[in-house]
């Protein structure tokens, strides 16, 4: 005897459910983990499009200014035109005359006496300009368009002003109220950049275009021009222009940032606009990340160290080479997110860098509240599952355990509870009615022996009234025959129960868990540095494939365990449904219900599929679908059950590759409808055909003679018939059930 057999049957019980428990628990908890996992990975690109939309956001806050310029240069430009077009009539040397003068320097410009440069535009002019009357005409409608737009505009731009080709400079200027009369004569108005990119040359499209930001020596502010070109009949005759002052912008984006994180801008050309490690102090030109020789005076600004400029260099070349669809950026090397958008107008990058450590914190602050829950939650149910497994299935088991060694040693005096409305409590009551049925023919046989000798006619009489009395108790009561018919019907559902059990125990135990604590226990050693482990190191980036690929084995083992356990509840509920058989037997008919018989023939191959396949039998089906028909299911289940089982024992003695059965369903009449369960099995000899289906006739060593006779009892109840057909010993053995065939439809026309 094994060790697992010498333990008391409750023990097992007991055993196979806490293991049951903790193998469920392993399986809550790896879900867990997985949640845990997903969540972190979650939450942590929540957070990285929270940081892609917040430098949206900024980015459109602060591309408004030059958005702006833009479209006040739209204005600029056509009204510019129109007043060309209005001064190409009038004569324009009396109101040039009173309004500029020229220099000793031979340069021209506007008279000193009286200028308020708070409503009046200064002019510059070269010397050497030839003022004829088409360019003289052009002055001055430049002069009446500042005149007229330049207080607007001043409100939100340093200055606005007009160059035109041949050298003269128009400029509405308040902060800078004698630019005009200071200038120097030799000024290159032509030579600067803000101009030059105006040029056809340079500008073939005729658009807007920005200048590098520079700082104006005068009044030390950093500033930037937009310039925008006016053509006329196919020539470049202006540029209109803005200094827009970006010292607030670069203090902005310097000081209001994201926690942790911090603000740069960049021109495409590697031009360093804002960065808070950049100090420009002294400088007088800007910092170009690429490098680039200084001209003599230049003062470029400084950056710190040599490693934050090897950082700032990556940096750029991973925002410069980005896809234009792409915001979001990775630095893997210094473990930093990228976010980046691009102001219109300059188009210049405005790029928020925030550490890893930082997006992956609040992730994982919140993924780990998750798994603390799962596993507290855990830990209450295998509690609360031990309890109820413990109290509903374990004790039970245990009081029929000793309830039926009572019986065994002669003790018919048992206490169960029959109270219970489940398949337990009703295996009670039939055991109960059991030993009260065998201690009352105990008794009434060991009555009946007392004084054998002296009273044998009338103890004969006694006893054939008394077997009188069995036969007909049996009949009404179901007495000793619904004991055995009780015990093999339920034996032969139990063995399916058995198979499906130790199935799924099997199944359970195969699970690969011990590669769940090698990997908590990496994860664990890694735990300072997670995210960096998973992403870079190369087992690391196995970890979530893994998790992955083991929680999906994990969800196909808990349907195919599940798809067991449902196998092993449809079984115990059909030990109630015979146990409700046979205790009704001795009551009132049972109620007929409509019932789909190939469905049935699937339920009964299924109760015995695991005895199938263990016995190695081949199955054939060969089921016509019907309408259901009225009929008692249990009763119709419990007649295949019997017969297929019988089946699988009759073909033993055969090689495992020739074992088939075949069962068939079919309707050859009108009014009938037939099942035929055919083995090619050990057959049945001619003089044992008229035997089988009598009460306690076997041919196995093990067997009882209950199944047939109580199949053949059944199938007259349903009104059918049940027919044994065998060639011989050797040939195999056909069973027949027939049945009325009532289907529904009928039923109800009629």
């Amino acid at each position: 005897m094994s060790e697992q057999n010498s333990r008391p049957p409750a023990a097992l019980a007991r055993s196979t459910l806490i293991h049951m428990g903790v193998r469920i628990g392993v399986i809550i908890f790896l879900t867990t983990l997985v949640s845990y996992v997903h969540m972190f990975h979650t939450l942590r690109e929540d957070a990285r499009q929270q940081l892609e939309r917040h430098v949206v956001e900024r980015s459109q806050r602060e591309q408004a200014i030059f958005l702006l310029a833009e479209d006040n240069h739209a204005v600029l430009k056509k009204a510019l035109t129109e007043r060309i077009l209005a001064w190409s009539q009038q004569d324009p040397n009396p109101r040039f005359d009173s309004l500029f003068t020229q220099q000793p320097d031979g340069s021209v410009r506007s008279l000193a006496e009286g200028f308020d440069a708070t409503k009046m535009v200064g002019v510059f002019i070269p010397p050497g300009v030839k003022l004829d009357t088409e360019l003289r005409r052009r002055i001055l409608a430049a002069y009446d368009v500042l005149t007229q737009y330049g207080p607007a505009f001043s409100t939100r731009f340093n200055s606005t002003y007009i160059t035109l080709v041949e050298g003269p400079v128009l400029s509405f200027w308040p902060s800078a109220p004698n630019w005009a009369q200071e200038i120097p004569a030799d000024d290159p108005t032509l030579g600067y950049e803000y101009y030059t990119i105006s040029t056809p040359e340079k500008n073939p499209s005729r658009r807007t275009v920005w200048s590098g930001i520079f700082k104006y020596p005068v009044t030390q502010h950093w500033m930037v021009t937009v310039t925008t070109p006016l053509d006329m009949e196919g020539h470049h005759v202006a540029s209109l222009a803005h200094d827009v002052l970006l010292d607030e912008l670069m203090d902005r984006s310097i000081e209001d940032h994201l926690d942790s994180a911090y603000n740069l801008l960049v021109r495409d050309d590697g031009q360093l606009i804002a960065h808070p490690s950049l100090d420009v102090q002294d400088a007088n030109v800007s910092y170009n990340i690429l490098g680039g020789e200084l001209k003599p005076g230049e003062v470029a600004p400084k950056l710190g160290s040599e490693e934050k400029q090897t950082h700032l260099r990556q940096l750029f070349e991973r925002v410069r080479n980005r896809s234009p669809d792409e915001s979001l950026l990775e630095l893997p090397e210094h473990d930093e997110y990228l976010a980046v958008a691009r102001l219109k107008g300059p188009e210049w990058n405005f790029v928020t860098v925030l550490p890893g450590r930082v997006v992956s914190a609040a992730a994982l602050r919140s993924a780990r509240y998750v798994l603390v829950f799962g596993l507290a939650s855990l830990l209450l149910e295998l509690i609360i599952m031990y309890w109820v497994l413990q109290r509903q299935i374990a004790q039970p088991l245990l009081a029929l355990t000793q309830a039926a060694d009572h019986v065994a040693s002669g003790d018919f005096q048992v206490e169960l509870n029959a109270s219970r409305r489940d398949e337990l409590g009703q295996l009670a009551s039939a055991f109960r009615t059991m030993s009260d049925k065998v201690r009352q023919r105990e008794e009434q046989l060991r009555q009946a022996n007392d004084g054998l000798e002296q009273r044998v006619e009338e103890r004969t009489r006694e006893l054939k009234a008394v077997h009188g009395q069995l036969v007909q108790t049996a009949r009404q009561a179901g007495m000793a025959e619904i004991a055995t018919n009780v015990l093999h019907n339920v034996g032969n559902v139990l063995n399916s129960v058995y198979t499906s059990s130790q199935l799924a125990l099997d199944g359970v135990r195969e699970l690969r868990l011990e590669h769940v604590g090698k990997m908590a226990a990496l994860l664990e050693k890694h735990q300072e540095e997670l995210d960096t482990f998973i992403r870079r190191d190369e087992r690391g980036r196995n970890v979530l494939p893994f998790l992955h690929k083991l929680g999906d084995n994990l969800l196909d083992e808990r349907q195919k365990i599940i798809g067991l356990l449902e196998d092993v509840c449809r079984y115990t509920e059909h030990i109630g449904d015979i146990v409700k058989v046979q205790q009704n037997h001795a009551r009132t008919p049972r109620l007929h219900e409509p019932v789909s018989l190939a469905t049935l023939v699937d339920d009964a191959m299924r109760i015995n599929t695991a005895a199938l396949s263990r016995h190695q039998v081949k199955e054939v089906r060969q089921l016509t679908y019907l309408p259901p028909v009225m009929t008692d299911k249990h009763k119709v289940l419990m007649i295949l059950v019997n017969l297929i089982s019988n089946a699988k024992y009759a073909m033993d003695d055969i090689p495992a590759e020739q074992r088939l059965l075949t069962v068939k369903l079919d309707v050859p009449v009108t009014d009938r409808v037939r099942i035929e369960v055919r083995d090619n099995g050990m057959g049945i000899a001619q003089e044992m055909m008229t035997r089988i289906f009598q009460y306690g006739f076997t041919t196995r060593e093990e067997g009882h003679g209950f199944g047939l006779h109580s199949c053949a009892v059944a199938a007259q109840e349903l009104g059918g018939t049940l027919k044994a057909h065998s060639d011989g010993p050797g040939r195999g053995a056909t069973f027949t059930l027939e049945l009325p065939y009532q289907p529904i439809e009928e039923t109800s026309n009629s």
